[in-house]
């Protein structure tokens, strides 16, 4: 879908969404790896901060039901961020995000670790820096529950979106799950809007023209 962006060169600096081939300089930019990782550290900082607050403010108890399902007790009332808007109430996420795919651990972890690497192919070709911005985004959304996944066995999630209309939107997600889900969003337009193209020859650099083939005298 987001094809490698090209390297500029001094003379001819490509358009967004122009193919070329992959390099690897961005890696050995600190500026790219600053756009890239920083962005990462902060937002997984701030995923697994407010999970821990969370849980360790509301969470009343827990327990294992007979079919291995995890159940959670979490405070009540439940707090009020935006009154009827947002509230905080606590639960775990044995699946993938929003509750689906119950049970698959192992697996959601072999494609955490996969869309790590597929993220790290991505920045080393886009030298677009809202692109280093949204990739590293989405790596702190996969690292954040891909913790989880592997200190606990189950993501946890807390924030509870439009209570007042349960049946609208029922489901209990965490600051990772938005990541993930506004960051490939914001991919998808950025690449509507700047959709890629193999590049052109510069207009400074001549093209020879065909040999013609000449007939032999007689």
């Amino acid at each position: 879908l987001f094809a490698p962006t090209p390297i500029a060169s001094p003379r001819s600096r490509p358009s967004p969404g122009t193919i070329l081939p992959l390099s690897f300089d961005n890696f050995r930019s600190p500026a790219a790896l600053a756009r890239f990782l920083l962005t990462a550290a902060i937002l997984l900082a701030l995923d697994l901060a407010t999970k821990h607050y969370a849980f360790a403010h509301l969470l009343e108890g827990m327990r294992v039901s007979p079919s291995g399902r995890i159940e959670v007790y979490s405070r009540q009332p439940d707090p009020q961020v935006i009154p009827g808007i947002i509230h905080l109430h606590l639960t775990v996420n044995q699946g993938a995000v929003f509750g689906s795919f119950q049970g698959f651990r192992w697996m959601f972890v072999a494609v955490s670790i996969g869309a790590i690497v597929f993220l790290g192919y991505l920045f080393a070709g886009h030298r677009e820096r809202i692109v280093q911005l949204l990739l590293g985004m989405l790596l702190a959304g996969v690292l954040g529950n891909l913790y989880d996944r592997l200190a606990f066995g189950y993501v946890r999630d807390m924030i509870f979106a439009l209570p007042r209309w349960p049946d609208l939107f029922p489901y209990i997600f965490n600051v990772a799950d938005m990541l993930l889900v506004c960051g490939v969003a914001a991919l998808i337009v950025h690449s509507l809007l700047h959709p890629a193209r193999a590049r052109k020859p510069a207009a400074d650099v001549p093209v020879p023209a065909p040999r013609q083939k000449t007939e032999p005298h007689p």
